[in-house]
C-alpha cells in the first residue's frame, strides 16, 4: 500500500472540531449543548447582504477577477481609507476567507524551512497553515498571569535565528482576547525593521475593541510599507463565516505580485458571496456600534460569572469574542471530552475548546480552555451554570493553587 504524505501525517487536527463526534452522540442522547467552542457568532448578518444575493440576476455563476471583483476592491479600499488606511488598487487581493490570505502571506514571505515566530496562545489554524506551507512556526508563550500581554521584546530576541523571516500576531488575540496597544506594535516595528523581516498581522477582530482606544492597524505605522502585510476577513466583522471572503493587504509590491499568482493558481473567490459582501459594506455605522456593544455586555457576563467560581482564573479581554481561562481540572482535553460524554445538568451541557490545540509548546495549556462568547446572553448565563456545575461534579477536580493576576 503506497504511503501518504509526511505533510499529512504531520498535519495537526483541529482542537476546535475533533470533539464533534462526541458532540453528536450527546445530541443524540437527547442532551442540549451550548456551543462556546468554536467562533460562530449568532448575531445576524446585515440585511444588505440578503437583499443582494436574492436580487443575483446573472443567468451564469461566473469566475471573478482572481483578485476579486473590482468593485469589491475599491469599495473595500475606500472602507480601509475611512479608518485611516489608505491603500492603492493593486495593494488588495480578495481571498477565500482569511484562512487563505494566511496561507497566502505564508507561502509569498517565507520559504520552506524559514521561522515565523508566533506568540501563544495562538489560533490553531496557523499550526496547519505552517505545516501546508512547509514553514517552521517558533512560539513564543504570553501567560495568563500577565493577561497574555506580548512579552518583553527581548524575548522576541531570543528566537532569532538565521531562518527567522516573519513575525505573525493576531490583533485582537483569538484565542485570548489580549489587545496589543501601539506601545507594543511600535517595539515589533523597530524589531522587524532592525531585522528585515516581515510583519504579518490577522487583524481579523480588529472591530472588536472593547477599550476605548485605538488598536492600529501594522498598514498605518511608519517605515513598514515593506514589512508589514494584513489579513481580514468578513466572517466575524459581518457575521459571514459562511460566505468565506477575506482580504490580504500590502504595500510591498513583490509580495502582493506573488500573493495574486496563488490565487491565479486557485481561479478565483466564491463569486455570490462577493456580491453579498459588497453590498454589506453598505450597511450602517449603528450595525457595527449595536454588534460591539452585544459583545462588550457577553464579555461582560462571562467575567463576572467565570470570577465568581472557586479556583477559575479569568484574566482581562479587551477584544475579539474569545477569552482563555485557567480551570481547576486536571487535563483539559479529558474535561472537555467528560463534559460531552458523561455530564449534564438539566438535560444540558456546554462544549469548550482545550487549550492545548492552541499551544505550538507540548505541555501547556493543560488547565485552560477556550471559550467563544458567540451565544446570545440568556444562553451565556445558562452555559455558564453548566460549566460551575460540571466543575463541582468533575471527577478531575485539582485544588493546585491557581495563578494570580498581575492587575489583581
Amino acid at each position: 500500500m503506497p504511503k501518504i504524505s509526511s505533510r499529512a501525517v504531520q498535519m495537526p487536527a483541529s482542537p476546535i472540531r475533533r470533539l464533534v463526534p462526541f458532540a453528536e452522540a450527546a445530541k443524540a442522547r437527547g442532551t442540549h449543548i451550548y456551543h462556546l467552542n468554536i467562533g460562530q457568532p449568532d448575531v445576524e448578518s446585515p440585511a444588505e447582504f440578503w437583499k443582494a444575493i436574492r436580487g443575483f440576476g446573472d443567468k451564469v455563476l461566473e469566475y471573478s477577477h482572481s483578485a476579486g471583483n473590482a468593485s469589491l476592491r475599491r469599495k473595500m479600499l475606500h472602507f480601509y481609507s475611512e479608518r485611516g488606511i489608505d491603500l492603492g488598487e493593486n495593494q488588495i487581493v480578495v481571498t477565500t476567507a482569511g484562512s487563505e490570505a494566511i496561507r497566502f502571506a505564508l507561502m509569498a514571505c517565507l520559504d520552506p524551512g524559514d521561522e515565523v515566530i508566533v506568540p501563544e496562545p495562538l489560533y490553531a489554524n496557523y499550526l496547519g497553515f505552517a505545516c501546508e506551507s512547509d514553514v517552521s512556526v517558533v512560539p513564543i508563550t504570553t501567560h495568563i498571569e500577565h493577561d497574555f500581554r506580548l512579552p518583553p521584546i527581548e524575548e522576541f530576541r531570543r528566537r532569532l535565528s538565521p531562518r527567522t523571516k516573519a513575525i505573525l500576531v493576531c490583533n485582537p488575540s483569538n484565542p485570548t482576547g489580549a489587545l496589543y496597544g501601539a506601545d507594543q506594535l511600535e517595539e515589533l516595528r523597530e524589531l522587524v525593521l532592525e531585522r528585515d523581516l516581515f510583519l504579518i498581522a490577522d487583524e481579523v477582530y480588529r472591530e472588536f475593541n472593547y477599550t476605548g482606544q485605538e488598536c492600529p492597524s501594522v498598514l498605518q505605522m511608519a517605515g513598514l510599507e515593506r514589512h508589514a502585510v494584513m489579513v481580514d476577513s468578513v466572517s466575524k466583522r459581518y457575521s459571514l463565516c459562511g460566505a468565506r471572503i477575506g482580504f490580504l493587504c500590502s504595500r510591498n509590491g513583490e509580495v502582493m505580485t506573488s500573493a495574486l499568482k496563488f490565487a491565479q493558481a486557485r481561479l478565483s473567490p466564491p463569486t455570490l458571496e462577493q456580491v453579498g459582501v459588497e453590498a454589506s459594506l453598505a450597511a450602517p455605522q449603528s450595525y457595527f456600534d449595536a454588534v460591539r456593544e452585544e459583545y462588550r455586555l457577553r464579555r461582560d457576563l462571562i467575567t463576572s460569572e467565570l470570577r465568581a467560581m472557586e479556583g477559575v482564573v479569568c484574566p482581562r479581554i479587551d477584544g475579539a469574542f474569545y477569552a482563555t481561562v485557567h480551570l481547576p481540572i486536571d487535563d483539559a482535553d479529558v474535561f472537555c471530552r467528560w463534559l460531552l460524554e458523561s455530564f449534564e445538568h438539566r438535560g444540558r451541557t456546554v462544549m469548550l475548546a482545550p487549550a492545548t490545540g492552541f499551544y505550538a509548546t507540548e505541555g501547556l495549556g493543560k488547565q485552560e480552555v477556550r471559550i467563544a462568547y458567540v451565544l446570545n446572553r440568556e444562553a451565556l448565563g445558562k452555559a455558564m451554570e453548566c460549566l460551575g456545575e460540571a466543575l463541582n461534579a468533575y471527577p478531575g477536580r485539582t485544588e493546585a493553587p491557581a495563578p494570580r493576576l498581575a492587575h489583581s
